[in-house]
């Protein structure tokens, strides 16, 4: 296989971890021009034809001193911090995704925005910074784009201009070109840890209290169904991910996805994906199909990543035949707002059902939502803790057992609040205690600190 093949490929790239470039060594203009022109004596000269037999670092140091050839060469008179910087950007265009490895290689950024070919903005610690990151052009761009998609078996092109796939280590992706993308070809990485936070890890980083999760905890391991809420970016996956951990080893858990994100570190974990329509329109799996296969599977809960329409109807059922412990993630503002997205989601099934029994469907599978948000300082907390206790009519009625009172924002754009408990003691505590773990009444003191 020629180099040329292997970079235009449109099957799975190599997964290798490309070498970082420091902040001190981002490439300007001028290295971009180099790089291409090497780039393309490259695919000129250099032929891998036993690529399958080397290794990746011995394909790296074949690069490296292809590269070294050319410079002295072309009599460039690069410095060796200029000559290194070269090298490193070859072999992360080779064998990973060029000007974004450095990007994917630091710790710090959450998010990657490539709002174009000359455009790319990442998220630190909650806050956008505008980076010197180019890609050559837009085919450029679109050549890292097909390699990311092409890794999960799907495409992106003219008539599929919108595509969600993940990377390797579970970071999620979405892209989108032209038409719909008029300056461009448009990248979104929402990067994951490369070790998965704990709830130690979000009590620390004060997204919220020890007592708010030992009673998740408890939830989890009596086998209380569940929703978590919030916006975008808000944290729910990374929250279902914490939860799912309180899991026992000895349960047998399905999980359902558009795009594979969650990790769980269960020994027996049986993880399904969507699949989109091929070139033909043909072929599609979408959620409502995964979870009606996933009941057959004999799970002892089901996990849905994200529940977007109509396979709402089918998760409600699982949750009310058996699956007890079965956990979602959904899009909404407040905790309230959820559920009149069920509902909604509902009617989206085609299934036209009166409005009370629908919401005593909706009662009788969820026992609470657990709301996150994004604040003003880019922090992740938990908002609130929702029991859902019955109806009222035709009125679901609700009752908040934790919240966070935000009280202001100091000079630094910090927000400032506490968490508090409000008093009430939740009507699940009795199911919680029947499975063998109570819940101690000071959790639900509103004066404890």
């Amino acid at each position: 296989m020629s180099l040329r093949e292997l970079l235009n490929t449109s099957g799975p790239a190599p997964n290798v971890q490309a070498k970082p470039i420091t902040d001190a060594q981002r490439v300007d203009a001028e290295t971009i021009r180099l790089k291409s022109e090497i780039h393309l004596e490259l695919l000129k000269k250099f032929d891998l034809t036993m690529l399958e037999r080397i290794s990746d670092e011995e394909l790296r140091q074949r690069l490296a001193l292809f590269v070294e050839e050319t410079i002295q060469e072309k009599k460039l008179g690069l410095s060796e911090a200029q000559g290194k910087i070269l090298i490193s950007a070859i072999q992360n265009e080779v064998m990973g995704l060029g000007p974004l490895e450095p990007l994917l290689a630091d710790s710090t950024i959450s998010d990657i925005l490539v709002n174009g070919p000359h455009t790319v903005y990442v998220e630190r610690r909650g806050k956008l910074e505008l980076t010197d990151v180019h890609f050559t052009d837009d085919g450029h761009l679109l050549r890292i784009i097909e390699k990311i998609v092409s890794r999960v078996g799907r495409r992106v092109d003219e008539s599929s201009p919108m595509v969600d796939a993940r990377l390797p280590d579970g970071s999620r992706v979405n892209a989108i070109i032209s038409p719909l993308a008029l300056d461009g070809p448009a990248l979104s990485i929402r990067k994951f840890s490369a070790v998965p936070l704990s709830v130690d890890n979000i009590i620390e980083y004060g997204s919220l209290t020890r007592d708010m999760a030992f009673m998740l905890s408890a939830m989890v391991s009596a086998k209380t169904n569940m929703i978590i809420s919030g916006g975008t970016g808000s944290g729910k996956t990374t929250m279902l991910n914490i939860m799912s951990g309180f899991i026992p080893d000895d349960e047998r858990i399905v999980t359902i996805e558009d795009a594979a994100e969650l990790r769980l570190q269960q020994p027996h974990v049986v993880r399904l994906e969507t699949r989109p329509p091929n070139i033909e329109g043909e072929g599609e799996i979408n959620q409502r199909a995964l979870i009606k296969n996933s009941l057959r599977m004999r799970p002892d809960r089901v996990i849905v990543g994200e529940v977007r329409g109509a396979e709402v109807l089918d998760m409600l059922q699982a949750m009310n035949t058996g699956h007890e412990g079965s956990m979602a993630t959904i899009h909404a503002n407040t905790a309230r707002d959820a559920l009149t997205r069920l509902e909604n989601m509902v009617g989206i099934s085609g299934l036209n059902l009166p409005v009370r029994p629908l919401r005593q469907q909706i009662v009788s599978a969820i026992a609470a939502i657990v709301q996150v948000s994004r604040l003003s300082d880019g922090k992740r907390k938990v908002m609130s803790i929702l029991e859902i206790t019955g109806m009222e009519g035709d009125m679901i009625t609700t009752q908040e057992i934790f919240k966070f009172h935000q009280t202001g924002v100091a000079s630094d754009g910090t927000v400032q609040g506490r968490f508090r408990a409000t008093g009430i003691r939740p009507k699940f505590a009795e199911k919680l205690a029947a499975r063998g773990v109570p819940l101690p009444d000071y959790l639900f003191d509103p004066d404890r600190s």
